[in-house]
């Protein structure tokens, strides 16, 4: 059999969560359409006839603004360590950004095979995904280049297929039955911080941290009871996040509630609070602290 790991990298919001996904066949990873969702790297691990494949999703790579930011930014540069390939994602057109370039260098320090990324080819023309590719082509060195789009999932299992051909023959790194690294709080307070993003507006998600303050299930039936704390960075972000009469904090609990009750497969109790942590973000200790959770 093969097996290795495989980290993705890539700027933000181009799609890497959304392709582990679609990969897995189900959310291990959080989603949204804000940028630097992800704030840790996170092991999905995928078994088939194949072998074992350990994909990392990592944070989007983008300029240190605070600490967390540059511990986010380290979770990348570890996720390149003792790997076997690694993915770098774009999208279509000939001009990478900042950010690109800076997953690009990346690259390039990487002993791993490389195989270029070309996301979000839905409903653009195939001449502008062949200019991508040949530009990319020129321009760096790759292994292979595979255009797919993640969120309709075209060509995910071409890109799965090529990722195998470059993984070396061994064994499984990780029981068949485990599907993700992240203890189940880490994940359940990925989805609570998942729905803030959907239901809150501008700068605030930035500024939100969710730590589970207790985790209990009940030894009488299957029923986990959660209690959690949004923490935000200032005191006018607090009566935003609770809404009139309490409405926003309601639909954020109510929304997180049904993805983790999909996930676990019980019943959950949720109640959430809110705190002001004021500049959390560039707080070594909470930041250290909250990483670790």
């Amino acid at each position: 059999m093969k097996s290795g790991f495989i980290s993705v990298i890539g700027r933000p919001n181009v799609g890497k969560s959304t392709l582990l996904n679609k990969i897995m066949g189900e959310k291990l990873t959080i989603t949204s359409n804000k940028p630097q969702t992800t704030r840790n790297s996170i092991q999905c691990i995928y078994n088939c006839d194949k072998g074992q494949a350990v994909f990392i999703d990592t944070p989007g790579i983008h300029k240190s603004k605070n600490v967390l930011d540059t511990k986010m930014m380290k979770a990348v540069d570890d996720s390149l360590a003792d790997i076997d390939v690694l993915c770098v994602m774009v999208e279509p057109g000939t001009t990478p950004r900042e950010d690109d370039l800076a997953a690009l260098a990346r690259a390039k320090r990487s002993k791993a095979k490389k195989i270029l990324v070309i996301n979000k080819i839905d409903n653009v023309p195939t001449d502008k995904i062949a200019q991508t590719a040949k530009f990319y082509a020129d321009n760096y060195t790759f292994d292979d280049i595979v255009p797919i789009s993640a969120f309709n999932g075209t060509n995910v299992e071409e890109l799965v297929n090529c990722v195998f051909e470059y993984l070396p023959e061994g064994p499984a790194y990780v029981p068949p039955d485990m599907v993700t690294d992240q203890p189940e709080k880490v994940l359940i307070a990925e989805f609570i911080r998942e729905k803030a993003l959907y239901v809150l507006d501008k700068e605030i998600p930035h500024g939100i941290a969710i730590l589970i303050d207790t985790f209990t299930e009940r030894l009488d039936r299957d029923l986990i009871d959660v209690n959690a704390t949004i923490v935000c960075e200032k005191a006018s972000h607090k009566p935003i996040i609770l809404g009139k009469q309490g409405r926003t904090i309601k639909e954020i609990g109510t929304q997180a509630r049904t993805e983790i009750q999909r996930f676990m497969g019980v019943q959950v109790n949720l109640k959430l609070w809110v705190k002001v942590k004021e500049n959390w973000r560039d707080s070594e200790v909470f930041v250290t602290n909250y990483s670790k959770y």
